[in-house]
């Protein structure tokens, strides 16, 4: 049996911009903009036909992404 290392970096972040993510999301985010900006094109293409989730998720994702724990389609932090 092959021995595989694998190595994790737990502080990688996205090469993804947060504050573009974060205009994208104030400015568009009821239609998704800011989750195909991150590569996470099937939520986008949800947010695209159901306004945002209700605009719940809209306002969700502007939060996480002030926080900080917004997350590109890689699990990497913005």
């Amino acid at each position: 049996m092959a021995n595989i290392n694998i190595n994790v970096n737990v502080n990688a972040k996205s090469r993804k911009s947060r504050t573009i993510a974060l205009i994208l999301c104030i400015c568009f985010g009821y239609i998704g903009l800011h989750r195909f900006y991150v590569g996470k094109t099937g939520t986008g293409i949800i947010y695209l036909f159901t306004a945002g989730i209700g605009l719940v998720g809209w306002i969700l994702d502007i939060v996480s992404l002030v926080t900080g724990k917004f997350t590109d389609k890689y699990g990497l932090r913005l």
